[in-house]
């Protein structure tokens, strides 16, 4: 195999404008106390965004902030997670809590500013099997209000009277907790703002158009991106809460850049050979193993975890694009809102794409078709000891991608965000084994 470069390679110019917003949104949580800024920890009940609404709220998500920690500094994120550990919580406890919680125990963050303590919590709605256990400790070290957000599910067939139940569940939920954040904190939540978003079908910042838009552009081989790289912006305005006018110029920004350098064949590996995927988050603390593949010129081309900047979306076999799957038609119309309860009720309901039935499809064949559509050789699957809900079926996964001839490899780490359990030299004892095992040598 020759070791000349194939294709043209150049760092992404939007990379540092990645940079500047995260810096951004973190200054913003940390300068909250100071800007009189109450802290909301997660803020997620579907389509509401409480920073939009309530003039006074701030939002942190532990993901974005526990993987940073991970990422850049191994030394401070196992200090914080031994100062959560010797209270009592275990390593089946997810890393991004670990490190979070720790940095909240000892009072600092990695800077050695002041730990930005939160003043209320509405906890993930549940994807996770441990998102609800995120706002506990937050509560019990300081007496802040904490609220539960439901997203109940269901499976089987369609139940109309029984999601009848569960949205009406959803929407007292959120009702009450508005209510109740404008009753201890003093404040309004901008009943006419919501309102006016909604009709306009605007109430959240969503990157879904522009994520199908990049993950077509990386079909093309070679690929314009890469997974590693794509982990600098697929959180932007999502678990990365920023003001939506912001986020619609750098997503533009970003589509644009990806699709030049598409047409223009540059690539994210030079000499790109063998693609793989994955299924949900990498290990933080060591993404070099993505640049270690590279040396057989192998590209990570995503994974479920990844793309979820996209929305839920499905490959078309006919027209040979990813494509928004529709899950069910708008039941209310825009025209007809009028009250924060009817607002509320439209952007927690399936005319917004949500679903309260887990449909067959996602459960069998997202990820079948994800690597179909991307025409990958491999598929890299983690075993993660902690968080659960990231491992839940995935050998059945790894066997139904091994019998459309795509090659498998599981290996086991105590979760995305932890370090603590994974033995990165046999890690990359195994990738060896596997790629060679396949008749690829390093090419460079």
């Amino acid at each position: 195999m020759s070791t000349k470069q194939l294709w043209e390679t150049r760092p992404l110019e939007i990379w540092n404008r990645a940079k500047e917003l995260r810096a951004y949104w973190q200054k913003s949580i940390d300068e909250s106390a100071s800007n009189d800024k109450q802290l909301l920890a997660h803020g997620n009940t579907g389509d509401v965004s409480w920073r939009d609404y309530f003039s006074n709220l701030n939002i942190v998500e532990d993901n974005p902030v526990g993987a940073m920690m991970a990422s850049t500094s191994d030394m401070f994120a196992r200090k914080a997670r031994l100062a959560s550990e010797v209270r009592g919580w275990g390593r089946e406890i997810c890393g991004y809590v670990q490190n979070c919680w720790g940095a909240q125990f000892l009072g600092y963050q990695q800077d050695g500013s002041t730990f930005p303590f939160r003043d209320m919590c509405v906890p993930f709605t549940d994807p996770c099997d441990q998102h609800t256990k995120r706002g506990q400790q937050c509560m019990d070290l300081s007496p802040i209000p904490r609220w539960g957000g439901d997203w109940p599910m269901y499976l089987g067939d369609d139940d109309p009277e029984r999601d009848k139940a569960l949205i009406d569940t959803r929407v007292w939920n959120t009702l009450k907790i508005i209510a109740d954040i404008e009753r201890i904190y003093d404040t309004e939540f901008d009943d006419e703002k919501f309102i006016e978003d909604t009709k306009a079908n605007a109430t959240v910042f969503d990157s879904g158009e522009h994520g199908i838009k990049i993950m077509n552009l990386m079909t093309r081989v070679p690929s314009p991106l890469s997974q590693k790289e794509l982990f600098s912006f697929y959180t932007l305005g999502g678990l990365t809460r920023l003001p939506p006018e912001i986020l619609g110029d750098f997503w533009d920004a970003l589509v644009d850049e990806i699709k030049w350098r598409a047409d223009n064949q540059i690539a994210a590996v030079a000499n790109e050979r063998y693609r793989y995927m994955e299924a949900h988050p990498s290990p933080w603390h060591f993404l070099k193993y993505m640049r270690y593949l590279e040396q057989y010129g192998a590209v990570c081309i995503g994974s479920q975890y990844s793309q979820l900047m996209a929305g839920p979306v499905y490959w078309n076999r006919d027209t040979k694009q990813f494509e928004k799957r529709t899950i069910r038609g708008p039941e209310i119309k825009t025209e007809d809102i009028k009250t924060r309860e009817d607002a509320v009720r439209y952007v927690l309901t399936e005319a917004r794409g949500h679903r309260f039935k887990d449909d067959e499809y996602f459960r069998k064949n997202a990820i079948t078709d994800f690597a179909e559509g991307f025409g990958v050789n491999g598929a890299i699957l983690a075993l993660w000891r902690g968080g659960v809900g990231c491992t839940l079926t995935r050998k059945e996964q790894g066997l139904r991608l091994s019998e459309m001839g795509v090659r498998v490899l599981h290996y086991e780490g105590s979760q995305p965000g932890d370090r603590t359990d994974l033995d990165e030299h046999r890690f990359l004892d195994q990738l060896d084994e596997w790629m060679e095992s396949q008749g690829l040598r390093k090419i460079i």
